[in-house]
């Protein structure tokens, strides 16, 4: 096990009705003028919205808000946050929705003190960030979409419009959100689609920790695994039975401990998965979490013969594979174990044209991967550029 700096001091209020405890939460964490911000309608349909502000004004905390976030979420929504935030000076900033609400804000945090163009923090230049963050707004956060675990995480992805990069940033110390109120009940209203995303997404996020090289991290190993057992088998349940409040239960909070670094504490962790398709949802603007359920087997399937020892290991402590004593064989057993799991219990798409991309420019995906992340990917495995088209051409 490598040594480690861990930090996570987020409170989390978790239960049925905690989005009434948002004003006082928010007075205890020092705010007295928030600014909210949310996505698309379903807050302001569900009543969340307005539930929320009642609180904040019981509490006689002055507010002002910005909706319209979209999933993926880009520059453009963040300058214009920057612009609303720069005229009403918040103290504190309030995002009530799922991932992507949470990513706008948390660049809006950390870019209400930057002098340049909030995106310098993002972009990079010669293999490191053009900018670096010192300093950002607090923030806390009504989690209404269990995936991205960005309410217990610092950090941040955010697409370039312009560029078609999407890029994130990670400030632990800074950016980690000060509370999250997460309801379970919010979420039940979930399409299967988004839930399934979701689920996928929070998935990806312990495998890119689990598939690592680091010697004697049995702890995390071991963690990692009973997750993922736990859900796949709430997956499941929710398919079944949306209105299943204990699975949204233990579904809400997996998402938060899977991207909180509880999994990947004293080991190097892989991120290439996800790197490969960020390329995906730049270019094609699909959901993340159905682009991770396209890309992870398949990275698995070519991981099979070149680094077999942790898919077999994932195999048969996750998904069912014997143990054959042959370690590839098996790997490759447990990446399509995953595949079929994904697509036939999850409901979710496996291949490039299941996420309704017909033709997709691998070449042009391939080539702006290196650009943005070098020659060769380090991680798990070494992936240059004929590697990451083999996984690319896996996913078809």
């Amino acid at each position: 096990m490598n040594n480690f700096t861990f930090y996570s001091p987020t409170e989390f209020v978790f239960g049925r009705s905690t989005e009434s405890l948002v004003g006082e939460l928010c007075l205890k964490h020092g705010a007295s003028r928030v600014m909210i911000i949310y996505g698309g309608g379903s807050v302001v349909r569900s009543g969340l919205l307005d539930r929320v502000k009642s609180a904040l004004t019981a509490a006689g905390i002055a507010f002002t808000e910005m909706g319209g976030v979209q999933p993926n979420p880009i520059d453009t929504k963040v300058r214009e946050g920057l612009e609303i935030a720069r005229e009403f000076k918040p103290d504190f900033l309030l995002p009530v929705g799922g991932g992507s609400v949470i990513d706008t804000a948390k660049a809006m945090a950390v870019g209400y003190y930057y002098d340049g163009d909030f995106w310098d923090l993002y972009e990079v230049v010669d293999g490191k960030k053009k900018a670096t963050g010192t300093r950002a707004l607090p923030l806390g956060v009504v989690l209404t979409i269990p995936a991205a675990g960005s309410e217990g995480s610092g950090n941040s992805v955010i697409t370039n419009t312009t560029t078609k990069v999407k890029v994130g940033i990670r400030y632990p110390m800074i950016l980690r959100p000060k509370f999250a109120v997460m309801n379970p009940e919010l979420t039940m209203t979930l399409p299967e689609w988004q839930t399934a995303s979701g689920v996928s997404d929070m998935m990806a996020h312990i495998l890119e920790r689990y598939l690592s090289n680091t010697p004697d991290v049995q702890i995390g190993d071991r963690l990692a695994e009973g997750m993922l057992l736990a859900i796949m088998e709430n997956a499941e349940k929710l398919i079944a039975d949306p209105q299943n409040y204990e699975a949204r239960a233990n579904i809400m909070w997996s998402a938060t401990i899977a991207h909180n670094d509880t999994c990947s504490i004293g080991r190097v962790e892989d991120w290439n998965s996800h790197a490969m398709e960020h390329e995906i949802s730049a270019e094609y603007d699909v959901t993340h979490g159905a682009g991770l359920a396209v890309i992870f087997p398949a990275f698995l399937q070519y991981g099979a013969k070149h680094n077999p020892h942790k898919i077999a290991q994932l195999g048969h402590r996750v998904l069912g594979v014997a143990n054959s004593g042959d370690e590839a064989a098996d790997a490759m057993a447990g990446a399509l174990a995953l595949k079929t799991w994904f697509h036939d219990k999850l409901h979710m798409p496996v291949t490039f044209a299941q996420l309704g991309i017909e033709n997709p420019n691998l070449e042009l995906l391939n080539e702006r991967l290196h650009k943005l992340k070098g020659d060769v990917l380090k991680g798990y495995m070494d992936l240059d550029a004929a590697a990451t088209m083999e996984i690319y051409k896996l996913a078809l």
